[in-house]
């Protein structure tokens, strides 16, 4: 336990560290933008004394390294900062938005368990069969489709050509799950190349660890079939695998911003994009630094159950 609880200090550091190096490098790239949210406020054509003004009364007239160390002193309070285009705080923005970001990516995750480590059973317990060559060629051929196409060909079938479902959430507020049917088309969107890459992981395992001579042992020993493939090759194929479902956040995290602007969902997604677009730094920032952490203490959570599932495996540090 000790061993378990030094590794994951380690990791918890490292961690911290690559948080504040995101929250840095997301504060240089946004201050080389050209602009500023001054630039942003002034209208389509601004008066540099208008800009100037507006500049002052933000602080932004102030050295970055000022304003980022200011920002940074408010991190420990969970204070993300003011918003330079709306004067609100930035964690009513975050709460506000959070609420359909999060609902996207729980309902993605509780259905990509299941329908991905079930298709990559099924596909190794018939390998080099019909079934296994069928979930291959689907899965490889869905993963190949950009998200952001894969939605529009759904909103043009199923919303525009068949009028099943709405084409976008609009009309519906932050209040989706009220409304399922807007729901559907962007998880299935999100869905799409996660489970395509998880049921092939799996898949992959599945076969190692049939293969494996402690399964043979248990065959010999007469125990069942589906006891061996469910109790003893299973958890090994799913430790990899759940270390990919941390790894597939960080790409869950972008598909919601795509699937948001697609189906205007008023996530964080939207929340960035207008951030960027009015140079809004303390926004972005507090986002990447939500992004950052969810993203750290998932990859954690990951290799914890990875180390529980198949404790002979290694775990990195």
């Amino acid at each position: 336990m000790s061993g378990l609880g030094s590794w994951a200090a380690r990791r918890l550091l490292l961690g911290g560290v690559q948080v504040v190096a995101v929250v840095l490098l997301v504060f240089a790239l946004t201050e080389a933008l050209p602009g500023d949210a001054a630039v942003a406020l002034a209208g389509d054509q601004p008066d540099p004394a208008r800009i100037a003004a507006i500049r002052e009364a933000m602080d932004l007239d102030r050295p970055a390294y000022e304003r980022l160390g200011d920002w940074a002193v408010g991190l420990p309070h969970a204070d993300f900062g003011t918003s330079l285009a709306s004067g609100r705080p930035v964690t009513s923005y975050l709460s506000g938005a959070f609420g359909p970001t999060l609902l996207l990516a729980s309902v993605t995750v509780v259905l990509l368990v299941p329908v991905g480590v079930g298709l990559g059973v099924l596909a190794a317990r018939f390998e080099g069969r019909f079934v296994d060559r069928l979930v291959s060629a689907v899965t490889l051929g869905v993963y190949a489709v950009p998200e952001f196409a894969f939605g529009v060909l759904l909103v043009t079938v199923f919303a525009l050509r068949l009028d099943w479902l709405p084409p976008t959430a609009v009309g519906y507020g932050t209040d989706l799950l009220a409304h399922p049917a807007a729901l559907l088309l962007p998880v299935l969107v999100l869905l799409s190349r996660p489970v395509c890459s998880l049921s092939r992981l799996v898949r992959a395992g599945m076969i190692d660890a049939l293969a494996s001579p402690y399964v043979a042992h248990a065959r010999r020993y007469g125990i069942p079939g589906a006891r061996v493939r469910y109790a003893h090759a299973l958890p090994n194929a799913v430790a990899p695998a759940a270390q990919q479902l941390a790894r597939t956040v960080d790409w869950l995290l972008c598909g919601v911003i795509v699937v948001e602007a697609l189906f205007v969902i008023p996530g964080l997604g939207t929340v960035l994009m207008n951030a960027v677009a009015e140079r809004d730094v303390p926004v972005v920032q507090g986002l990447a630094v939500v992004f950052g952490v969810i993203t750290v203490v998932l990859n954690l959570g990951a290799d914890l159950v990875a180390h529980r599932f198949a404790p002979r495996a290694e775990v990195a540090a």
